[in-house]
């Protein structure tokens, strides 16, 4: 439901939104070069999002990540992705990592969550995995704070 008296904050201030957008084209082209696989990209981003609650961008990368072909059970099992076989020690270690930079407040991305996905995944991927992280919280933010309107 649209609040007349919300601001779309990204509207408010475009330059700051522009920059946002190309701090995430950076981050998509920093997660390429590291090898993260697109579709994990997307399972990544639509986790933040379904930790933050926000609907808009669960919507857009849920569709966006059954554009690219990923598998629906994956999508639909992802908030449980610890109790299933559908996602590789990769997947694991990347899913663990963005939970934890994305629930900063329970507990500072602790040295066990941390050491758990360099264990498995390059410096290089961590690197863009956290950066990933951030820039999806802050895209959840923007949608949250703004209420960008979903379905009718």
């Amino acid at each position: 439901m649209t609040d007349p008296q919300r601001i779309n904050i990204g509207k408010q201030h475009p330059a700051a939104y522009k920059t946002l957008i190309a701090l995430s084209s950076q981050v998509e082209e920093a997660t390429a070069a590291a090898g993260l696989a697109p579709l994990l990209v997307e399972l990544l981003r639509i986790r933040t999002s379904q930790i933050n609650g926000c609907s808009f961008c669960l919507r857009m990368h849920t569709r966006d990540a059954l554009k690219k072909g990923e598998n629906p059970d994956r999508i639909a099992v992802l908030p449980a992705w610890a109790e299933t076989g559908y996602f590789s020690e990769t997947d694991r270690a990347a899913l663990r990592l963005t939970e934890a930079i994305t629930r900063v407040p329970d507990g500072h991305v602790s040295d066990e969550d941390f050491n758990a996905a360099a264990a498995v995944l390059t410096a290089d991927q961590v690197s863009a995995i956290a950066w990933l992280a951030t820039v999806m919280n802050a895209f959840n933010r923007v949608a949250i704070t703004s209420r960008y309107p979903v379905g009718s």
